[in-house]
């Protein structure tokens, strides 16, 4: 086994971190195998973004003791940038103090890193701050004010962004295209297209002649706003200025075109595009495709997939996803069958969006085997997390809609057998309330004691309350009394009262239940007022 095989597994996985680490873990005890620094560094981002930090400082320090030559200063930087991705900030500036444990001092291009870190993540006061505590040991690089500019000008605060370029040009620091071209999106993501168009001229008069990036700020800030004549305006003097349009200037505008339904306008700039020797790349196409989608247009979205193998401009994940999800919405399943395959023997892996629209569009037309069997998978490849919750919600009720309690019991037990997949009591009440609500009382309270005992987690208040208006509806005395038992010993032990809990439960049970009848009302009403409506248009 390669190192490099590893390292390539890992950075596929995507948001499968669980997954990721179980391959990590098992690469490592293979034979004659060990990790090599491209791995190490892979592992820390898959940690970092499942924000298990403990784990990282963990894997740091295995680094140290195995392999202490892989530990480099990029290490730290992938680690600050995780931090300041989940607005850890005090967390990513410690880690300024704790490079020297292992043998790496920080330097300026390190400080550079966490500073732009911090000014991308939306923590630009804190950046500023360590700016100028930190501008005597690390003296101020271009590098640090484009940072600060782009983090002042990311939050609207101009006045802010300008006094950086005073404070660089105080330094000596004569502002650059990278400079200018921030200042320029801050002004178009306010909606200051004046200030924009003002500062483009003092950019030519200061020598520092616009590029295609500058100009397509402003083409972008226009299309945002349904001024694309205005945007047409500045892509020809562009052109006029000797600036030749880029793949990406000509996909901004496509993409304006498209977004408000001027699709011919957009194909038209799309043929123009490839006259002039630039290449359409997956984002191109994917604009056209999301308005085709928008319009329903299934043929036109099967077009441009061959279209795109054609130029050999591989389709990638989104497109796949964009019409797949177009041929469920319009029922045409096998369709979405035929492209999912097709996808998988183009090298793609379907990802979290693939697996939920696949199993949406079989739950839509009936076919309940199919999606149990694109829900197990997801869940197998490292897939389901809470946001998929609506997915196991609708899964669960179409199941037990259907009389397939057995079937939905397969799919649970897939979740709760799955090495890695931790369930927290959000996933374990929809089960148990799909099973109460379908009748299933008795095993709803069988899985409602797995959830207690297995996991260590209390049902929510209402969830008892239901139970137990059921089990009195059975006669059912020994499950309601083993439930309750539970119940009390978990509330004592999480210094919750009892009655309190109890009288929560059928509080909340009441208000749902009202919530219930005033929405069926709303929508006795709306359709009432509806039908009344279509006979006075009749007449």
């Amino acid at each position: 086994m390669r190192s490099g095989l590893t390292e390539r597994v890992l950075n596929r996985c995507g948001d499968a971190g669980n997954l990721a680490y179980r391959f990590y873990s098992w690469a490592s005890k293979q034979s004659g195998y060990r990790h090599n620094q491209d791995v190490y560094k892979a592992m820390i981002k898959v940690l970092g973004k499942m924000r298990q930090f403990g784990a990282v400082w963990a894997l740091i320090e295995e680094m140290r003791q195995e392999n202490p030559m892989f530990i480099t200063p990029q290490v730290f930087v992938i680690l600050m940038r995780r931090f300041a991705s989940a607005r850890m900030v005090h967390k990513a500036i410690e880690v300024l103090d704790e490079m020297p444990k292992y043998g790496c001092e920080p330097d300026e291009y390190v400080f550079g890193c966490l500073l732009d870190a911090l000014c991308k993540n939306g923590s630009i006061k804190e950046a500023a701050s360590l700016f100028e505590d930190m501008r005597f040991r690390f003296p101020p690089t271009v590098k640090h004010f484009t940072s600060l500019l782009y983090g002042w000008c990311r939050e609207g605060k101009l006045i802010e962004a300008k006094q950086v370029l005073v404070q660089m040009k105080d330094a000596g620091i004569e502002p650059d295209i990278v400079v200018y071209n921030n200042l320029l999106s801050g002004y178009a993501l306010a909606g200051k297209l004046g200030d924009a168009y003002h500062l483009l001229n003092e950019m030519r008069t200061k020598g520092c002649e616009p590029n295609a990036t500058s100009y397509t700020i402003l083409i972008q800030s226009l299309c945002k706003r349904d001024k694309l004549e205005e945007a047409m305006r500045i892509f020809v003097e562009m052109q006029r200025n000797g600036c030749e349009a880029d793949t990406v200037t000509y996909t901004t505008l496509i993409s304006g075109f498209c977004k408000w339904g001027k699709i011919e306008r957009g194909y038209q700039l799309l043929d123009q595009m490839i006259q002039q020797g630039h290449s359409p790349n997956q984002l191109t196409y994917q604009h056209i495709m999301l308005a085709h989608e928008k319009k329903e247009e299934l043929e036109e979205c099967m077009e441009l997939v061959k279209e795109m193998r054609k130029i050999d401009c591989a389709p990638d994940l989104n497109i796949y996803n964009t019409v797949i999800r177009l041929a469920c919405k319009l029922g045409e399943i096998k369709e979405g069958v035929r492209l999912w395959n097709e996808m998988e023997a183009s090298g793609l892996s379907p990802g979290i969006d693939t697996f939920v629209i696949m199993i949406n569009g079989f739950l839509q037309q009936g076919y309940l085997t199919e999606a149990c069997e694109h829900f197990k998978e997801m869940v197998r490849r490292g897939l389901f997390a809470a946001p998929q919750y609506g997915t196991l919600k609708e899964l669960m009720n179409s199941l037990l809609r259907a009389d397939k309690l057995e079937m939905a019991k397969d799919v649970w037990n897939s979740i709760t057998t799955t090495k890695g997949c931790e369930l927290n009591v959000s996933a374990w009440t929809i089960w148990i309330h799909a099973l109460f609500s379908k009748g299933h009382v008795k095993e709803a309270c069988s899985f409602c004691i797995d959830m207690m005992d297995d996991d260590d987690l209390m049902p929510q208040a209402d969830t008892f309350a239901k139970l137990m208006r059921g089990l009195r509806k059975l006669y059912n005395r020994q499950f309601a009394a083993e439930i309750t038992e539970k119940v009390r010993k978990m509330a004592a032990d999480r210094q919750i009262t009892f009655k309190m809990y109890k009288r929560r439960g059928e509080r909340d049970l009441k208000e749902k239940a009202k919530e219930k009848k005033d929405g069926r009302k709303r929508r006795a009403r709306q359709r009432h007022w509806g039908g009344g409506r279509q006979k006075a248009s009749a007449l």
